[in-house]
Parts: C-alpha cells; structure tokens; sequence
C-alpha cells in the first residue's frame, strides 16, 4: 500500500499525462487542417502513448489499492502554426513531463516506496526516449529548413509512424 501523498502525486500525474494526450490530440488536429496529414498521424500516435502512460498510472494506483481521483483537464492552446514550431512544443512539454517524473521519482526515493521506485523506472527511462524523438525531429527539420519538398518528405516520413502501445485499456491491472 502507498501513502496517501505518493497516491496524489501519482493522481496529479494522471492528470498530467492526460493533459500531454489532450495537447497532441488538440496538434494534430491543428497540423490536420494545416494539410499535414502524417505529421497529424504521429501525433495521434502520441495522443495514444500519452493515454497509454495514464493507464499504467491509473492501474498502478488499483493495483496498490488507493483511489483514483481525476480532475479537469487545461485546454491546450496551440498556437503554432508550422511543422518545426510544432516539434519546438513537442520537445519543450517532454521535458517539463520529464522534470515532473523526475519528481515523482524523488518522492518515491524519500518515503523509501521501493515498488514505486520500480515502477516510475520505466517512466525515467520513457522519457529518454521522447526526448530523444522530439530532438531528432527537430533536428531532421533543421536540415530540410524552409524547403517545401522537405517538409513535404517529413510529413510522408512521419505518417508512416504506427501505435505501439495498447489502445484498449479494459485489459489493464487489477480490474
């Protein structure tokens, strides 16, 4: 059983992963309209990770018997209007979901809650990841710059993207 402090702090990440799948879904309709298809495909796929992330959260909490408390969600505002702008959010909102893991890990870490240890281990290490995607992103469209072609490729390349994570959630711990 976790205490009640780690199992609001693990609520309030719920909300935030929440936020993280709110805010793609609200890009890529957003990149949809602007005729990127396949950027908007990838960041439906994220939309998905982003859900996904909520879940193990949500059955985590389940599975140690504490309450699920969920709260609204911020509308998410994208004012973005190109590709690499896009990405430039995309990089900064992992890192502040990277610095709100890091937290929860350190909560874990101080009350000696050696199962959330464990499990937060898996988000510490997620996060590399998608750190390490929106980076090269960023990069990738550093180097086409402003060339239409470029972006165009981008956008073919991006739409290729497929889900990896499970999207039917009925499945998952303790229910």
């Amino acid at each position: 059983m976790i205490s009640k402090k780690m199992a609001d702090r693990i609520n309030e990440q719920i909300n935030r992963e929440m936020y993280s799948a709110y805010l793609y879904m609200a890009m890529s309709a957003k990149m949809s309209e602007a005729g990127y298809k396949g950027v908007a495909k990838w960041l439906m796929i994220q939309y998905h990770e982003e859900m996904f992330h909520a879940m193990k959260f949500y059955s985590y909490l389940e599975d140690q018997g504490a309450s699920v408390e969920l709260k609204a969600l911020a509308k998410p505002e994208v004012s973005e209007k190109t590709v690499k702008d896009i990405f430039v959010k995309v990089l900064e909102h992992e890192k502040s979901v990277t610095k709100s893991i890091h937290e929860l890990a350190a909560l874990a870490l101080e009350e000696k809650d050696y199962a959330t240890q464990g499990f937060v281990a898996w988000y510490v290490n997620e996060q590399v990841e998608e750190e390490k995607n929106a980076s090269e992103l960023l990069q990738t469209l550093d180097l086409v710059g402003n060339s239409a072609q470029g972006v165009f490729l981008v956008n073919i390349e991006l739409g290729k993207r497929s889900l990896s994570v499970p999207s039917d959630f009925s499945a998952m711990g303790g229910h």
